[in-house]
């Protein structure tokens, strides 16, 4: 079977894609500063997306499994199944890696004092409102996506607490 016909390296091409989109997105999130509403936005998106490419990378793995029990049958040998574990291993590593750092945050906003300014602050003039970022969406909208945005500061305490 040839790669273009090989159902792996199709999903492989997919997910790769999905890869590389995760990284774009993560080096805008490393360009944008702690405690914005769209650090806040980039992060649940960046956290949803390495959950999914996880997923599919697992069952690529589990594909490989199963053609690993029988290689001739699936028309592949030893050295390809090894690839493509190497490949998948390497996939995970990296998916792995932005989540990590994502869930961390960035280092400077990433003490307790600067998680509890986050939380504690009020508007005045030398802080910007928050609501004028969202002034252009419905106040439910406002109100989940400032929800959210605590829960993940909450989450991020607790991980730094412990």
């Amino acid at each position: 079977m040839s790669k273009a016909q090989d159902p792996f390296y199709i999903v492989k091409e997919e997910i790769q894609d999905s890869i590389d989109k995760l990284q774009s997105s993560f080096h805008q999130w490393e360009r944008v500063p702690g405690g914005t509403g769209e650090q806040v936005h980039l992060t649940k998106e960046l956290l949803a997306n390495c959950e999914s490419i996880a997923w599919q990378v697992d069952e690529l793995d589990k594909a490989i499994s199963v053609a690993a029990r029988d290689p001739s049958w699936y028309g592949i040998n030893e050295v390809e199944l090894e690839n493509r574990r190497r490949w998948t291993s390497n996939a995970r590593l990296q998916v792995a890696d932005v989540k990590r750092t994502v869930g961390a945050g960035k280092e400077n906003d990433n003490s307790a004092s600067a998680i509890r300014r986050e939380l504690m602050r009020l508007p005045n003039s030398q802080q910007p409102d928050i609501s004028d970022h969202y002034s252009a969406k419905s106040n439910d909208d406002f109100v989940a996506s400032e929800s959210d945005r605590q829960m993940l500061l909450l989450n991020r305490m607790r991980s730094w607490m412990s």
